[in-house]
């Protein structure tokens, strides 16, 4: 019998507020080690109103942004071929990845740095070379890039759907269109209050996503809604933009301005963003969620230099959002004042790969209250 359920007096064991990419996957893990879990969700299940929606995320272990993450990462593609095995849908596609830019670029020397303090297959290719392989690439001459042929891409929304069905299966509860107005702990138990009833539970998990804020006043300060914007783009020669024949890429063209993209999956378009965007600060209950004029020609910046045979029509355009801590790494820890209460928020535009294992790790937390992953960067009292 698991630790949190040994006190029956509660309506469940867990709750945990937002069946997103994280929410979804605490709800699976938990529910698999026979904990009696209730996720609660304010939108449908899944939806297009946070930041897992979009039809595809990169998943990759050339980790530009720090060695750290491979280990992470390494758990993270084992969880996600033992949940496409219960799913009637491929989850995981990988074709390879590319993280591209000029030689001295933070992301091509942190891909490679990661290769090779974890020893992963990679090859250092010029832009010629890039070119040629990858026809759907012009790169500029001085540009090279860190092919490394494990990384691909996740089919995002089927990753929720694939949660959440291997969340009933195992006696796990959803309840979607439901909205948390408040909750309340003490040392003891948990209290979380929806415009629909009142559930009481040992232990809470919070993975509210860009609404996060509101639902964690005490860690607002460090936590910052960023509105993100996706764009599809008919190609000119499709052949070149199909998932074999062309990887994810992430490309640096100058410091602080990354764009990345994709080959042509379920859109009839390639699939490119821009890291950050605009750095638009948002408020998710408010923002201006119809993309604009001035968000496509952002996206067509990139595609007009380094891909230009897909900077056609555009066949789809959506909004989303980051929620950004100050250093842009993640938060998984207990609550500042509550040990019952975990948290898992500010995952800053690159958390949506990981989902797997932080749901592992959540339950981790709320069942034994420590997990043997490294989540030591993630604390929240870092800042």
């Amino acid at each position: 019998m698991s630790k949190v359920d040994s006190e029956s007096k509660f309506d469940y064991d867990v709750l945990v507020v937002g069946v997103g990419g994280m929410g979804s996957a605490a709800t699976h893990h938990l529910a698999a080690r026979g904990v009696d879990v209730l996720g609660l969700e304010r939108y449908d299940v899944p939806h297009a109103m946070g930041s897992s929606h979009g039809v595809t995320r990169i998943i990759r272990k050339a980790y530009h942004e720090h060695p750290d993450y491979v280990p992470l990462l390494n758990r993270a593609y084992e969880l996600w071929d033992d949940l496409e095995a219960q799913h009637d849908q491929a989850l995981l596609h990988t074709h390879g990845s590319l993280a591209l830019g000029r030689p001295d670029s933070e992301t091509v020397t942190g891909a490679q740095e990661a290769c090779q303090t974890h020893s992963l297959e990679y090859e250092r290719l010029d832009a010629a070379e890039i070119n040629k392989r990858f026809p759907g690439f012009d790169l500029p001459d001085d540009f090279v890039g860190i092919y490394q042929p494990e990384g691909g891409f996740l089919w995002s929304e089927q990753c929720i759907v694939a949660q959440v069905n291997a969340t009933h299966r195992k006696g796990g509860t959803i309840h979607a269109r439901e909205r948390v107005t408040e909750w309340e702990a003490t040392d003891e138990s948990v209290r979380v209050v929806t415009d629909r009833d009142t559930y009481t539970a040992k232990k809470l998990v919070i993975a509210a996503g860009a609404w996060a804020p509101k639902v964690l006043p005490e860690l607002a300060d460090v936590l910052q809604p960023q509105r993100q914007v996706l764009g599809w783009f008919q190609p000119a020669a499709p052949v070149n933009f199909r998932p074999e024949s062309m990887p994810v890429y992430v490309v640096e063209r100058d410091e602080d301005d990354l764009y990345y993209g994709f080959p042509q999956f379920h859109v009839p378009g390639v699939k490119v963003g821009k890291h950050y965007h605009f750095g638009e600060d948002v408020d998710p209950d408010e923002m201006a969620r119809e993309p604009q004029d001035e968000d496509e020609v952002a996206l067509r910046e990139w595609l007009d230099h380094g891909l230009p045979s897909a900077n056609g029509p555009p066949m789809a355009l959506s909004t989303c959002l980051y929620t950004n801590t100050p250093d842009k790494e993640f938060i998984i820890d207990h609550h500042p004042t509550y040990d019952n209460v975990i948290v898992a928020c500010g995952f800053s535009g690159h958390g949506f790969k990981f989902s797997s294992v932080v749901g592992e790790i959540l339950a981790d937390l709320a069942i034994n209250d420590e997990t043997d992953h490294p989540i030591e960067r993630f604390a929240a009292d870092r800042f």
